[in-house]
């Protein structure tokens, strides 16, 4: 469930939940058997021929979208899922030019590296026909919470930046390896708005901020008001096991009829039924609602703490997806690149495994398991603060 044990037997408190993907649990019993079942009943044979457990996986995924959300891509991955909704959305406009997020992070193959926007994460390859737009970042950004004002500097690289016409936006509700940022209120509609105006269509993230995590919403998207034209998932969907899916309406899936799209694994009976198992243990263990009530404990708890350790700089995030941002100084925002190395390898020594991101590596990400129980959070915090007593 939400802890992991060394080859001694030694016992942690998984708080990364193997970066945001372990939603119900390591081991989960539901969920292994329905993995184990299908496995012994048929493991494999394309999608080429339909089966009861990709289907009824796709019927039950699509049941949680909103709006006209209702055709059903399986992939092996995020990368894949995002590489194949930034094709559709450039065949379904003949539009080339993608934009998205400074610090946005949304995988590492040809596509997605050119619309991920951190150099570390970038190889040294052809990556065109993406911009960059401003990241409304309510921390560091230059126009503190106020979305309309990010809004703006994406509409200009509209304007002086492509033809007035482009493919689409993608990017995530909360921003995962760029460090557990939460985009300013207002922004996600104004863009959304402006994007759609330039004839392109909104592509939403949901690799980390899916399924439940967010603790208020299934989906990240829903906490900004808006509604997508195409959603990529992974990681919590399946618990850990290889599975992706591209969810988007009939009229943009049309344009993979006009080739024959394939994916050897993807959608395979044994992913989606450990997929279909997952979903139904968030809603019959009331997940989603743990992990509002737990992570709206954890973050008041670890939000106490920038009262006694300078170091701390910001506390952020919903549910049981937060940020905690180190910094040598508060007016300056100076990184903690070094302190938090040590604070991490003090906290495993303690027993707690955690995360850490964003664009300097400075932040700790909190993204365990939604089985997580204020136990567990009391002793996160307690573990953190004599670490960072330590320093």
């Amino acid at each position: 469930m939400q802890y992991l044990y060394d080859e001694n037997g030694r016992r942690y408190l998984d708080a990364f939940g193997g970066i945001a993907t372990v939603c119900c649990g390591h081991c989960h019993p539901e969920v292994v058997e329905s993995i184990v079942n299908q496995t012994k009943r048929l493991q494999h044979s394309t999608v080429l021929y339909l089966n009861h457990a990709v289907a009824d996986f796709a019927e039950a995924l699509a049941s949680k979208l909103p709006g006209d959300l209702k055709v059903v891509f399986f992939t092996n991955s995020g990368t894949e899922a995002n590489e194949l909704a930034l094709m559709m959305a450039r065949l379904h406009t003949g539009c080339q030019d993608v934009i998205s997020l400074r610090n946005g992070y949304h995988g590492n193959a040809a596509g997605t590296m050119g619309s991920t926007a951190q150099s570390s994460y970038k190889f040294n390859v052809v990556q065109t026909g993406v911009h960059h737009a401003l990241n409304p970042d309510q921390y560091r950004g230059v126009f503190g919470s106020n979305g309309l004002k990010y809004a703006r500097d994406l509409d200009d690289l509209i304007t002086y930046g492509t033809s007035g016409r482009v493919a689409g936006f993608i990017a995530e509700a909360i921003q995962g390896v760029g460090g557990i940022l939460e985009l300013a209120p207002g922004y996600l509609p104004a863009v959304y708005d402006k994007v759609r105006k330039a004839g392109g269509i909104c592509i939403a993230d949901e690799v980390q901020s899916g399924f439940a995590r967010t603790g208020s919403h299934f989906w990240g998207f829903e906490g900004h008001g808006v509604v997508p034209d195409i959603v990529t998932m992974a990681k919590g969907i399946g618990n850990g096991i290889p599975l992706g899916a591209v969810v988007t309406t009939p009229e943009i899936a049309k344009v993979l009829t006009n080739r024959s799209y394939f994916n050897t694994f993807g959608g395979n009976p044994v992913c989606t039924a450990g997929g279909l198992a997952v979903l139904r243990v968030i809603e019959k263990e009331k997940l989603q609602q743990n992990a509002f009530n737990v992570g709206s404990y954890l973050k008041n708890r670890l939000t106490s703490l920038m009262e006694k350790h300078e170091i701390i700089g910001d506390v952020r995030g919903r549910g049981l997806m937060l940020g905690v941002e180190l910094v040598t100084d508060r007016q300056s925002k100076t990184p903690a690149k070094v302190e938090i190395l040590r604070v991490m390898e003090q906290m495993k020594e303690m027993g707690v495994l955690i995360g850490k991101g964003g664009f300097y590596g400075n932040v700790f990400r909190v993204t365990p398991p939604l089985c997580f129980t204020k136990e567990d959070a009391d002793f996160l915090v307690d573990v953190m603060d004599y670490s960072m007593s330590k320093m």
